[in-house]
């Protein structure tokens, strides 16, 4: 039978989700999964975990101050959650309001400014500021933690929210794989001879929507922005043809890179847009090892997992990981998953 939306349920006591990050971040925990095997180690033994010649691929896009609270016309409160950029003057948001806002009208933003509403798209609305998108948003936007995370957005979340090595701004969530890595560890890979090679993934916020169809074939992905540098298709390309591994670090690394995957298992690089939806089946060309975190019931994310990983076994290792006190989600533990079909 073909798989439905509630074969990716599982019961999470709310206790298991992590509410703030740990004081050091290679200091989380770290399961290793290769089928039913499963290994309770910390993050820190990454580098002794892969092999010489292996390339861990990060994303290092940057989290924007995406989300703004402010008033339309008529004095009714509003929050915009800005999804992408697009342009220098526009942007495509979610907004939350009582009554939805008319094509034509202003709303102010954080007391600051008027952004006007050009029109709908789906779900989202196309807003027009006056003035340079991404310097208004950073200048006088909050950092968008994700929805499960019970507090305002605090001083410290303005660093750890962040991974180290986001350079690239056009997020409004973090690939949060990465958030465990911190300068010290990058180091030991380097000096191991693991070789570390960067794609950007804008996250968008359809990241934070639930699947609300049992009919998987159904769902639509949001679409969502990605670059591939050359010299990180030249680096996979080299790495294969030595024996090594491709780690892709997140979910959006591995979206990114199979996105790109050419017939003779290439990638392409250069700038796409991608709305690949993993499900149990997909034919992954790229990567062979995956490094995540625990994700969310019913969700896209868990999907990806379980089609790389397996159902069944990720089934386990979370149960595992729950009667284990792993902390769950973005500012929760990692995994380091083998790829099923390499078992």
């Amino acid at each position: 039978m073909p798989l439905t939306l509630d074969d990716f349920d599982y019961p999470l006591p709310p206790e298991c989700i992590a509410q703030a990050p740990l004081a050091e971040r290679s200091t989380s925990r770290l399961l290793v999964m290769r089928g039913r095997q499963l290994d309770d180690r910390a993050f820190l033994d990454l580098p002794e975990l892969l092999a010489p010649g292996d390339l861990l691929v990060m994303n290092d896009t940057r989290v924007l101050h995406a989300r703004l609270f402010g008033q339309k016309a008529t004095g009714g409160q509003v929050e915009v959650l800005v999804e992408r950029v697009t342009g220098d003057d526009t942007v495509l948001a979610q907004v939350r309001a009582s009554k939805s806002p008319k094509t034509g009208s202003h709303i102010r933003l954080e007391d600051a400014f008027d952004a006007e509403v050009l029109g709908r798209d789906g779900e989202f609305y196309s807003l027009r500021f006056p003035g340079d998108a991404v310097d208004l948003i950073e200048r006088h936007g909050r950092l968008p933690l994700p929805p499960y995370i019970e507090r305002a957005a605090a001083t410290a979340d303005e660093e750890r929210y962040q991974t180290v090595f986001a350079r690239e701004r056009g997020s409004v969530a973090a690939p949060t794989a990465g958030l465990h890595f911190d300068a010290p560890l990058l180091e030991r890979l380097r000096d191991r001879g693991i070789g570390l090679a960067h794609v950007t993934l804008h996250v968008g916020a359809g990241t934070f929507q639930p699947v609300r169809v049992q009919d998987l074939s159904l769902h639509r992905m949001h679409t969502e922005r990605y670059h591939v540098p050359q010299a990180t298709a030249e680096a996979i390309a080299a790495t294969h043809q030595r024996g090594g591994r491709v780690v892709a670090v997140g979910t959006t690394s591995l979206r990114t890179l199979e996105s790109a995957a050419q017939a003779d298992g290439g990638v392409q690089a250069g700038a796409g847009e991608t709305a690949l939806f993993v499900t149990p089946g997909f034919r992954f060309r790229i990567v062979d090892r995956l490094i995540t975190n625990f994700h969310l019931p019913k969700s896209t994310l868990l999907m990806l997992v379980s089609a790389f990983g397996g159902l069944a076994e990720i089934r386990a290792a979370y149960r595992h990981a729950i009667g284990n006190g792993y902390r769950f989600f973005s500012y929760g533990d990692a995994m380091l998953i083998h790829r099923h079909d390499e078992i």
